[in-house]
């Protein structure tokens, strides 16, 4: 009985111990098989990517080995580093800079061991670190019409023996820079944390999910869409459309104005030019300095240029708090005039349409106390700009139009009473003065204004109340509300209407040297003071 197991025993560790050598010279094998297959794969990648986009290809390291994928399945693992990918000979002779549009720090994939001929080998995912898109600037010297390589009839010589399907491919710590070469502009450059590509077909579009960092303002993008196929003569022509969602923008990254943004929007087009469309929400939109946050939401359509981020606004329906305005324009970036030209801001052009609006919506944000200085209905045409700078936004903002101001009540309770005096006398009725009846005086301004350097000059301005048309010109200092102005005073009533009481009738003579055009008084006025206290008086030495 012991002499048997004895025999089993020793069986055992002899089969035991062939199954160990023949892993183990299997082991060796494979490796050797591995090891001589690396230079084939790697020759058949390059070749791969050089069809793909039309160009030279380089790929500095790479290698194979066997263990478990990514979803825990048998196989083989590759991974190569140091790829690059350079521009297309005819973008070349076009005049692009021969440098690698695209380069890739690292990729890994891991395949089956199943293969059969004549059909490719199935990889699940490919992922990829560190890549880097440069894509340059459009060439204008040449056409590029890059020829599609002619199709290798089945089983011929040219016919790959290993090809590859891919389903999906995941790129980290990844950068697009789009290259410019338009004086005093910048590259645009985009942070891609998260880059998901998937459903590829030769010579058509691929499917995306990107997660994107935008540095102004400072917040996270979230976009799905498509993109391809390639163009390789001009990679800025290659088709993209999508779907954004922009979440938690920081303005305050602008300096000049803050509030947390939100918006959506489609967008389609090619790298170049990108047509753009959606809408924004802000709940807390303001001016710091003021701090008075309003309310604001938009719709726009918009052009953008991919090769430097300058945008065309075709059209921005905007509400501000209950007013509803409209504008156009552009906003781009200003480089510095220095050795090492850099971004110094954003230069805005704008045109501003207001229909109907409420002023006190505008004014509110630009006003320090609880109550806006005025309220009533606007209605504005004006041209705005601001340039680059260091300085106060409203010592740099220029701004030129016209507006009407219907149904203006001053909220300041000493200037509407001012107001109540001028219209009651320019009624003759001068007797109502002592009136305890709060009376609101609706006021109508219109008129031209110029805004530079933190002043507004009013070359005209029309003001009227019931009783009473001035005609005014001057200027209004929009850092404390100063006022200085000259013009006449138009009364319905006659001087001596106008004061009223013995003293009204011992001025009845004085009547016929101050009537004028048809007006009942007409005097040469002066205004100072600031918007919360002004002066207003007669200038007698004219």
């Amino acid at each position: 009985m012991q002499a048997s197991f004895w025999k089993r025993h020793r069986a055992l560790r002899w089969i035991t111990g062939i199954v160990l050598t023949a892993l183990a010279v299997l082991t060796v094998v494979v490796s050797i098989l591995a090891r001589r297959t690396e230079p084939y794969l790697r020759a058949r990648i390059v070749d791969e990517l050089s069809t793909r986009f039309h160009a030279k290809v380089e790929l500095d390291h790479f290698s194979l080995w066997f263990g478990n994928g990514f979803r825990g399945e048998w196989g083989v693992w590759a991974r190569g580093r140091g790829l690059r990918v350079w521009p297309s000979a005819n973008a070349i002779a076009a005049g692009v800079p021969n440098n690698p549009v695209i380069s890739l720090e690292e990729f890994r994939f891991h395949a089956p061991l199943r293969y059969k001929p004549g059909v490719p080998i199935h990889i699940s995912e490919v992922r990829l670190n560190g890549l880097q898109i440069h894509l340059p600037p459009k060439p204008h010297e040449l056409h590029l019409n890059v020829p599609k390589p002619a199709s290798a009839a089945p089983g011929s010589s040219s016919s790959p023996l290993v090809s590859f399907r891919i389903d999906r491919v995941i790129a980290t710590n990844s950068n697009l820079v789009h290259e410019t070469d338009k004086p005093g502009k910048l590259p645009l450059d985009f942070a891609i944390s998260y880059l998901l590509l998937k459903n590829f077909t030769p010579g058509g579009a691929m499917q995306f999910e990107a997660q994107l960092t935008n540095p102004r303002p400072e917040g996270v993008i979230h976009t799905t869409g498509t993109f391809g196929p390639w163009v390789s003569g001009d990679p800025g022509d290659s088709p993209v459309a999508g779907n954004y969602r922009f979440e938690n923008a920081n303005l305050a990254t602008f300096k000049e104005i803050a509030g947390t943004l939100n918006s959506d929007g489609h967008y389609e087009g090619t790298l170049n030019n990108i047509d753009a469309t959606g809408e924004t929400d802000t709940p807390d939109f303001q001016l710091p300095q003021y701090g008075h946050a309003m309310h604001l939401r938009t719709q726009f359509h918009a052009t953008v240029d991919g090769t430097n981020g300058d945008t065309w606004l075709k059209s921005v329906d905007a509400t501000l708090g209950e007013s509803r305005f409209n504008v156009t324009g552009k906003v781009v970036r200003v480089l510095s005039n220095g050795a090492n030209p850099h971004s110094i801001g954003h230069d805005i052009d704008l045109r501003v349409i207001i229909n109907n609006g409420r002023i006190e919506d505008f004014t509110n944000l630009a006003t320090h106390g609880s109550e806006p200085l005025l309220t009533g209905v606007l209605n504005l045409d004006a041209k705005l700009n601001i340039p680059p700078g260091e300085g106060k936004m409203h010592d740099r903002l220029q701004m030129k139009g016209e507006f009407v101001l219907d149904d203006a009540e001053f909220t300041n309770p000493g200037v509407q009473g001012k107001l109540k005096q001028l219209s009651l006398r320019g009624q003759g009725k001068p007797d109502e003065l002592k009136s305890t009846d709060p009376m609101a005086i609706p006021a109508h301004l219109e008129g031209y204004f110029d805004v530079a350097t933190g002043k507004i000059a009013f070359p005209s301005l029309q003001f009227r109340v019931p009783g009473a048309d001035i005609q005014l010109k001057g200027i209004y200092g929009l850092d404390g509300g100063s006022l200085d102005f000259i013009g006449s005073a138009r009364m319905e009533a006659t001087i001596s209407k106008m004061v009223g009481g013995w003293k009204g009738f011992l001025l009845k003579p004085a009547d016929r040297f101050f009537k004028k055009d048809g007006a009942g008084t007409s005097l040469p006025i002066h205004v100072g003071g600031t918007a919360s206290h002004p002066d207003v008086g007669v200038d007698f030495h004219h």
